[in-house]
């Protein structure tokens, strides 16, 4: 029997219509392994350098920011400390950077066919699960050097892996549906990516924060985030609830304002991409 696709105009505008995500997951599998393929085809290393980025800006950090300014660490080693925020921060800024270019370096996709866009982004983001989770094994690899036991709280971790999804799909759909009208973005992610690491408790620990200004600060979702996964992990401070659910709350406002604006703009992506 024959099948007939009838493609009709939305009569609705939605957030988001996962039944559609559903149907098309075969493209966003296909699209994740191509990502991981072009990242890593025909390189000396191969994933090896999911590894050495992490480790290199590390040893850095710990050689800056520990031994010559001397920042706090919260009584873990700074080579600890900074990985286990890093884990979170290179997931971040990598997905950010990723989605953020998704529908411009495949614009040729836009015009020949239809699919929900949202894939393009998505898979962008799904693809840097692959760096995190190496990312995870050498702060594993670095906590046995260490002679340091992962805390009860890790138990929390699921909850921060959700966080941080959460709180890198807002903007990276943001800047994805922004890109495709205004070039300059792609050009100033890396600026941008720059400045927000110095707004997150990477390299430094929440508690240098005057108290009064905590709650202000803990309005960036990755402070939740990377004080979240650093107080699972390593366990050296209570796990910060506060700021976790501050990030939680602002990371679903920005995700649902992300989804508003590109269901808005994603009838124009074809034409002008």
């Amino acid at each position: 029997m024959e099948t007939i696709i009838v493609i009709e105009k939305r009569r609705k505008s939605r957030l988001i219509n996962l039944k559609e995500l559903i149907d098309y997951k075969d493209l966003l599998y296909f699209l994740v392994v191509r990502g991981v393929k072009a990242r890593y085809a025909q390189s000396v290393l191969g994933v090896g350098w999911a590894v050495i980025q992490p480790l290199s800006t590390m040893v850095v950090f710990t050689v800056v920011f520990g031994r010559l300014a001397g920042i706090e660490s919260d009584g873990a080693p700074y080579a600890l400390f900074s990985m286990s925020g890093l884990v979170a921060w290179n997931f971040f800024s990598g997905a950010l950077s990723d989605t953020s270019n998704s529908l411009v370096a495949n614009a040729g996709m836009l015009g020949k066919v239809y699919f929900p866009r949202l894939i393009l982004p998505l898979a962008g983001l799904l693809t840097k699960f692959l760096d995190f989770a190496i990312s995870l094994v050498v702060l594993a690899v670095l906590m046995v050097a260490y002679r340091f036991m992962p805390s009860q709280q890790v138990v929390y971790f699921p909850l921060l892996i959700i966080l941080m999804f959460t709180a890198s799909l807002g903007p990276g759909l943001i800047a994805a549906a922004w890109s495709v009208q205004y070039r300059d973005i792609k050009y100033a992610m890396t600026f941008i990516i720059q400045v927000l690491m110095y707004t997150a408790p990477v390299v430094y620990p929440m508690s240098i924060v005057p108290e009064k200004y905590r709650l202000f600060y803990a309005l960036n979702p990755l402070v939740g985030v990377v004080e979240g996964f650093r107080s699972s992990i390593l366990g050296t401070t209570a796990m910060p609830w506060q700021a976790i659910g501050l990030s939680y709350l602002v990371s679903v406002l920005l995700l649902l304002y992300a989804l508003y604006s590109f269901s808005k703009l994603e009838r124009t992506f074809a034409d002008v991409a």
